[in-house]
């Protein structure tokens, strides 16, 4: 099984170039992220989403699309108007596009040792969420998309740390520092999170300090590369620029 992981879209349209770089996959899975570009213009994200959509829609492949800070805040029920990257005067279409197409996103997933979030998942959240001791490894991802279900507002910004460098943040907003220093002896053991939401220069660049346990894979934006798994192994490429 040849699975892609790309990093957060952000209106970008490279994820096709990838498509067309790699050709074949079994797989595809988008971090989220689709919306508030400083370099695209709310338009040319609307139009980039709709074509992620039906991509899913017509693909033969497994196509995975996770929800990130960036579209969560345009659900209509959560409200959380005042975050970075709003984009006000875009709200409407945007947030009709993602509630149309809801039962196409979701919070996590896995296979394998393998935990897709946007951010990464911690023990703390786990055990403010659903109580400690009330939640199983082998449960997490089915228990957060259950929850973004029946109540969202369970993902919203917490804590009083701005950039969200708190270890009881949600799996859309936790940042590397405070995931990898939570989980320690804990989670860790059991997944290799693969994670956008921090911008960093190229792949793992935090990650190798952890023996790999945790990817950061946002920097589609920046060194242009992506994650391959396959076979259990991973490697990272980056897209052909045009």
């Amino acid at each position: 099984m040849k699975t892609i992981v790309l990093g957060d879209t952000h209106g970008r349209p490279f994820w096709k170039r990838i498509i067309d770089q790699e050709k074949e996959f079994d797989r595809l899975i988008f971090v989220g992220d689709y919306f508030d570009s400083n370099e695209y213009k709310a338009s040319e994200q609307v139009r980039n989403f709709e074509e992620i959509i039906q991509f899913k829609k017509s693909c033969s492949a497994e196509v995975i699309l996770l929800i990130g800070n960036h579209d969560f805040h345009y659900f209509p029920e959560i409200g959380d108007h005042g975050i970075s990257g709003y984009q006000e005067y875009a709200a409407e279409i945007i947030e009709l596009m993602l509630d149309l197409n809801r039962d196409k996103l979701q919070m996590a997933y896995q296979f394998d040792d393998f935990l897709f979030t946007h951010a990464g998942v911690s023990k703390s959240f786990l055990d403010l969420s659903f109580g400690e001791g009330n939640w199983k490894i082998e449960e997490i991802v089915s228990s957060l998309n259950d929850l973004f279900s029946t109540n969202p507002m369970a993902f919203k910004f917490n804590g009083r740390e701005p950039s969200g460098d708190d270890v009881y943040q949600t799996p859309i907003w936790i940042r590397p520092e405070s995931l990898i220093m939570v989980n320690k002896g804990s989670l860790d053991l059991s997944f290799i999170q693969v994670f956008g939401h921090t911008r960093v220069p190229k792949i793992s660049s935090i990650g190798k300090i952890t023996n790999g346990r945790y990817q950061l894979i946002d920097c589609l934006g920046t060194s242009g590369e992506y994650m391959i798994i396959e076979n259990g192994s991973i490697q990272y490429r980056r897209f052909i620029s045009l």
